[in-house]
């Protein structure tokens, strides 16, 4: 069993350390979910057309992605507790500036510091859950991001029925703010320490790490697509209204969130190597039957496949991150977090610019066949 390079921990892992690994996540969840309902009041606010939007959203970005090849450094150096509230630090106090501000450069300053402190403790709480889970000894990884996806669908929802019921956009961001500190104050009793070494802060991930990373690109790729895709592909192929349209993501988010929270069990039961060659193969099954069988109801069903495929594979592969030996975890996990996050941004970009050559369900198909493609490396997650 190969040591750990970036978290230090004691041989048992026990409540306080496995609480603390879940809020981190969750936190990560509700920043994404506090975020997401803001973006129209910010256009308005500052005027921008979709063009000027794409520009500011890619502030958030380059933000996430600067900071995620050096976190791990970061960690090593400085230790995971500072590391840890430097990064929420830089979320509470950006939520609100992002609530309010009509300044596109404070707007955009804010989103770079915004997506530094998510990309930050993104990686934090990956090296955490690599950690937690190999000294638990059972697999925990995909009930961890199940707390991720559950902090997703429980942010939006309470932050959408706190501006139904007529706050404003800062008093729901303030609230947001105050759950994301309880949770703070929760997880730093069993937060693990990082240990003190030097070494470089970046390395270009290589051998089986890049292979891991670039499976992590073409899930979060799926995703992506699932986000920003489905609904156009309902209103434009299959002639749901607008109001409709988003019942593709929602049952794709359903899946994947009930998928990871009762992972945990049936990796245990099925294996990390099947986790990935089934979830690959029902994904693209899914992906293919909502693009080519004519009927919404089909379309639904296909993202509900997708994401009930796509669930367990992104915890299972950070899995195989801790456990290989080609670089030390603080380099590999910022690596294959970093590779996996420009998925989600890259991934969307590209099939509108396939679809825009060929058609929109040229674009998800080849979509599918990256899916296929991660099935076959299944075997790359064995120890």
């Amino acid at each position: 069993m190969p040591a750990l390079s970036t978290l230090a921990a004691a041989p048992a892992i026990g409540r306080a350390e496995i609480l603390s690994t879940r809020l981190l996540f969750l936190i990560v969840g509700f920043g994404v979910a506090a975020w997401a309902p803001l973006v129209p009041f910010v256009k308005a606010r500052a005027g921008l057309d979709d063009g000027g939007l794409g520009l500011l959203l890619l502030c958030l970005g380059v933000g996430s992605i600067a900071a995620m090849p050096v976190a791990g450094v970061l960690i090593a150096r400085l230790g995971s507790r500072l590391v840890l509230l430097t990064a929420v630090a830089a979320i509470v106090v950006t939520l609100p500036i992002l609530s309010l501000a009509s300044d596109v450069v404070l707007l955009a300053a804010s989103l770079l510091l915004f997506g530094a402190g998510m990309g930050g403790l993104d990686c934090l709480m990956n090296l955490q859950a690599v950690a937690v889970e190999r000294f638990s000894g059972r697999p925990m990884m995909s009930g961890f991001h199940g707390l991720y996806s559950l902090g997703c669908i429980v942010g939006a929802a309470g932050f959408s029925a706190m501006l139904s019921l007529g706050a404003s956009p800062s008093t729901a961001a303030v609230a947001v703010v105050a759950c994301i500190l309880a949770a703070l104050a929760a997880a730093l009793p069993g937060l693990l320490p990082g240990e003190r070494r030097g070494g470089p802060a970046f390395a270009i991930p290589r051998g089986r790490v890049l292979v891991l990373g670039l499976l992590c690109f073409a899930v979060f790729l799926t995703e992506g697509a699932a986000l920003d895709w489905s609904a156009v592909f309902l209103i434009q192929e299959r002639g749901l209204g607008a109001s409709q349209a988003g019942l593709g993501y929602a049952a794709f988010s359903l899946t994947m969130t009930v998928g990871r929270l009762t992972g945990d069990a049936i990796v245990r039961e099925v294996g990390r190597t099947r986790i990935v060659a089934l979830g690959g193969l029902i994904a693209a099954a899914g992906l293919v039957i909502a693009t080519l069988v004519p009927s919404w109801q089909a379309t639904l069903l296909g993202y509900a496949l997708v994401g009930a495929g796509c669930a367990n594979i992104v915890p299972v592969l950070f899995t195989a991150v801790g456990r290989q030996r080609v670089m030390p975890e603080r380099l590999a996990i910022p690596a294959v977090t970093t590779l996996g996050y420009a998925g989600v941004l890259a991934g969307p970009a590209a099939i509108g610019f396939v679809a825009h050559a060929t058609s929109l369900s040229t674009a998800l198909l080849m979509v599918a066949a990256l899916l296929l493609g991660v099935a076959a490396s299944a075997r790359m997650v064995r120890s």
